[in-house]
């Protein structure tokens, strides 16, 4: 009668937390819709793009790429080395090698070699690579969501992850009431802004947070199976509203942006009931065939680059699509491990690096050029700290976790990682974020990631591997 009556609480909880968070981004939209944007000159300079600026290159664009791949690869892995060896996951090295092959580094220090090496008519080339290389990423994150174990720990898991959601998401829009007319894009709405303010500050990278658990060897444990499924719903929760918040944004009308909504369910839809239960046992048959594994690979590829580009037609991300397409993959080891040697190994290896510095070249960290900015940027890791490290320790100590686990599962909760750079990449692309709010979100997701690792070790949460 106890367990009962101790459930029925949590969904009580549960749910005056979606009814606060309704109210609250109701008037917090309200509110916003009432700011006029300034104009000031400062705008201007933010929504600048960040990328080197650099005359004509009559070099051949082929051989501008190579060097380009040539250096991005080694610098990231020696970064990647030297964040391993205080015990930070590698993502976190190639992520701040990004930043300083860009013009806040390389391009301060020595702008002629930044332009020599980024020209400024090689950026659309880099950029399409990169995002093919998340794309391919996206889909092994997709492959590793394990949606039985979601089912297993449903109950706490579901309102851990959404209160890791709702929380930052509304005090991110209600932050965004001070930040709209001095940092946003002019031609950007509050409505657009608070939004994507709101999901920004949602994201918990998955991938970041199960490398951790494995070096630390909690990926069985009761704490560490907690951590990853609130982790795994929360990342296919926030694509979710990552992808109306997008439909809202790029449609130019409401019937415009419920057709798209509309076709992003029916997408989610048919894979998950029609392709998933018939891809399973074909595909699973066809990789345990050394004959024709390397057909199914290539089919594999393909069909996650279909459902990309699906996806990046209807008016979401292409994305959204790659990250779709990894879920309906057979769940058994043998197939996610075929499909992550082979896929993974490539896109984390040469792919992914070009992403990070593609971030890094768009991040201008000069542009914070005053106290008043950096006082901003504080308060924006401030808000993005006590909203998902809080909002889950409270929600996971409501479900009848210690407060030792639950404190745990804020912190890794607060993994933000690969896929915040992805979503603000996303925001930059749209035009919602100029390049001082993205320069500010951007040392947002390196800080509450750096701190995870630390955080864990003060309360003695699991064993560092040397391997990390």
């Amino acid at each position: 009668m106890s367990s009962k009556r101790s459930q029925s609480t949590n969904y009580l909880y549960y749910l005056a937390l979606l009814i606060i968070f309704g109210v609250g981004l109701w008037l917090i939209i309200a509110a916003g819709s009432k700011l006029n944007k300034s104009g000031s000159a400062g705008n201007a300079l933010s929504t600048q793009s960040a990328q080197p600026t650099a005359k004509s290159s009559d070099k051949s664009p082929v051989s501008v790429l190579l060097l380009q791949v040539i250096l991005i690869i080694v610098v990231a892995k020696l970064f990647g080395a030297i964040f391993r060896r205080i015990h930070q996951p590698p993502v976190m090295g190639e992520m701040v090698a990004g930043i300083a092959l860009g013009p806040s580094l390389l391009g301060w220090l020595w702008p002629q070699a930044s332009a020599f090496l980024f020209p400024a008519t090689s950026m659309t080339t880099l950029g399409v690579f990169s995002q093919i290389g998340v794309v391919l990423f996206m889909f092994v994150v997709g492959v590793e969501l394990d949606l039985q174990h979601l089912k297993e720990k449903a109950s706490s898991a579901i309102m851990v992850s959404h209160a890791s959601i709702v929380v930052p998401f509304l005090l991110g829009a209600a932050l965004s009431l001070s930040l709209y007319t001095s940092l946003a894009p002019d031609q950007t709405s509050f409505t657009a802004f608070a939004l994507f303010m709101g999901i920004a500050m949602s994201i918990t990278a998955f991938p970041v947070l199960a490398r951790i658990l494995k070096d630390r060897g909690l990926t069985q444990s009761p704490l560490g199976t907690t951590a990853l499924a609130c982790a795994s719903i929360d990342d296919v929760t926030a694509w979710c509203i990552l992808a109306v918040v997008i439909a809202i944004v790029k449609s130019t009308g409401y019937s415009q942006a419920l057709l798209t909504i509309g076709l992003t369910f029916l997408f989610i839809a048919v894979m998950l009931l029609f392709i998933k239960p018939r891809v399973e046992s074909l595909i699973e048959k066809r990789i345990l065939s050394s004959t024709r594994s390397q057909l199914t690979l290539s089919g594999i590829v393909a069909f996650a680059l279909a459902c990309a580009w699906f996806t990046e037609t209807i008016g979401i991300h292409a994305l959204f699509g790659g990250f779709l397409a990894g879920v309906v993959m057979p769940s058994t080891t043998g197939v996610q491990t075929f499909l992550k040697e082979r896929i993974e190994g490539f896109s984390a290896a040469a792919l992914l690096p070009l992403f990070f510095v593609f971030t890094g070249l768009r991040t201008q960290i000069t542009l914070l050029n005053d106290l008043s900015s950096w006082l901003t940027c504080l308060a924006i890791i401030i808000v993005a700290v006590f909203g998902k490290l809080v909002g889950s320790m409270l929600m996971a100590r409501w479900t009848r976790m210690s407060w030792h686990d639950s404190f745990a599962i804020g912190v890794l909760m607060n993994t933000r990682g690969l896929i915040e750079l992805v979503v603000l990449n996303i925001g930059y692309d749209l035009g919602i974020l100029s390049g001082r709010i993205f320069a500010m979100m951007v040392i947002m997701a390196l800080a509450t990631t750096f701190m995870t690792a630390p955080l864990l070790s003060i309360v003695k949460v699991g064993r560092v591997s040397d391997k990390l």
